[in-house]
């Protein structure tokens, strides 16, 4: 059995204690999952002391492997090695090593691992192998640079206390480890029997209970949840179901949240770039009117019901969200799929614009929403540069080195979608991030080609 090794070294700007111990934190292996391959957590025991044991399903392309390890070896602040017990490889031994450098950190991921295959079809495979751990730990000690300058200098101190809603969602599913790992006691409102242990709150927002108790004290409440609007064709009925879905909820918290005592600082609200409906060539910002779609009307209704707390004096903010790029859901993951094959395709003319935003950026906006107290009202979460329709899957076919050749006519998307594809797929939205970037918020991925680079990892 033939031992093969990586080894990947970064410099990140913080002290070896404080690096191990956002590696330490909950929530710290979905933060570090890559989203071309994402896991899911079956099973954790906290921290990562001797003893540690964790069992996860590990995506790589369409196959779900599973992988349970334990922790072999923990030096508090210096050093935790992980062991295969069960999972793909033959033998996997990863240290983690914190070193300190003058006020920095070298953080060394280190992997000694044999693969389950004769040694006349190994050399290949390692060479796969290697290429891809190169592709995971680059984008492990990105994120890891990222969070950690970011939570060490910002004003939002550790410990917030942080009730999300929507958290099982595309953003939630990221926000919930962005925040834990940044030493955060987030708590999730669910609408199953909760587990108070993993800190979950009951609520149902249909029957509209929700015991304020559970909400008092919270320093700042983020409410995510919202039926999908692009997963069906649009009725009377399901219009009527999609706008009551945010409409109830977010009535319902922000009564609630106007009754506490001891109200939370901020309420972040969702929406969406709805709001302004088609604008064709014309930018919008946060001081354009809404439009005349039923998206738009939904959104305005969304928003409205933010209305309680507001007067309550609580600062609100409603994120008006653009289209998060992200391969684990939404936009991108039905287009992969398509392009990866060779049938990408542009929607309609392809001239309308989409007003994108990855999936970093829309944490860290959250987060300078949080910590900025001059930002209240709508908001707009999208990247400074809007991309034509067009324009968007040329570079995505590039990005995966295939053609996209084709077109799909406004009238085979009118027939199939009726009145959502219109709406969506169709109408244009080139919507500016004013109140951001007069904020001092500074994009990760102000360009969609470093965006797609990052979550493609290309």
């Amino acid at each position: 059995m033939k031992i093969q090794t990586f080894v990947k070294r970064s410099i990140i700007d913080a002290p070896a204690e404080d690096v191990f111990e956002w590696h330490a934190q909950k929530g710290a292996i979905r933060r570090l999952s890559p989203p071309w391959s994402p896991l899911k957590i079956i099973s954790k025991t906290p921290g990562v002391d001797t003893g540690t044991q964790v069992r996860l399903k590990i995506k790589t392309g369409p196959v779900f492997s599973t992988w349970n390890a334990v922790h072999t070896a923990c030096e508090p602040g210096r050093m935790f090695r992980d062991t295969q017990v069960k999972g793909p490889f033959k033998s996997w031994n990863h240290t983690h090593r914190f070193i300190p450098s003058d006020n920095n950190a070298i953080l060394e991921d280190r992997i000694e691992f044999a693969l389950p295959f004769p040694a006349s079809h190994s050399r290949l495979i390692n060479k796969y192998v290697h290429k891809d751990l190169e592709r995971i730990f680059t984008y492990r000690h990105a994120i890891t640079q990222r969070d950690l300058f970011l939570h060490r200098n910002t004003p939002l101190p550790r410990h917030s206390r942080i009730a999300i809603t929507g958290a099982s969602g595309l953003i939630g599913s990221r926000l919930v480890p962005f925040l834990t790992t940044g030493g955060h006691e987030v708590y999730t409102l669910v609408r199953r029997k909760p587990d108070p242990e993993n800190l979950e709150i009951f609520w149902d927002p249909e029957q509209e209970i929700l015991d304020p108790k559970d909400l008092e004290g919270m320093d700042v409440v983020i409410h995510l949840a919202g039926e999908n609007i692009g997963e069906v064709r649009w009725t009377d009925a399901i219009k009527h179901r999609l706008t009551q879905s945010r409409v109830k909820g977010t009535t319902l918290l922000s009564n609630t949240l106007a009754r506490l005592e001891k109200p939370p600082k901020v309420f972040l609200c969702a929406s969406a770039i709805g709001y302004y409906g088609h604008t064709g060539d014309t930018i919008c910002d946060e001081s354009s009117q809404s439009g005349n779609q039923y998206i738009s009307s939904m959104c305005k209704a969304w928003e409205d019901a933010c209305e309680p707390a507001i007067q309550g004096g609580i600062r609100t903010a409603n994120m008006r969200i653009g289209v998060v790029y992200s391969p684990e859901g939404g936009a991108l993951s039905k287009l992969l799929p398509l392009f990866n094959i060779g049938l990408g395709a542009s929607m309609g003319s392809g001239s309308q614009f989409i007003s994108w935003i990855s999936m970093e950026d829309t944490l860290y906006a959250m987060h300078h929403l949080i910590t900025d107290t001059h930002l209240y009202g709508p908001v707009n979460l999208v990247a400074p540069n809007p991309q034509t329709n067009k324009a968007l899957s040329r570079i995505l076919a590039k990005k995966l080195k295939r053609p996209a050749l084709f077109n799909i006519p406004e009238s085979i998307i009118r027939a199939r979608f009726g009145q959502m594809g219109e709406e969506i797929l169709l109408s244009s939205a080139r919507i500016h991030p004013e109140k951001l970037l007069t904020s001092g918020y500074s994009f990760i991925h102000p360009e969609i080609d470093s965006a797609l680079n990052e979550v493609l990892g290309v």
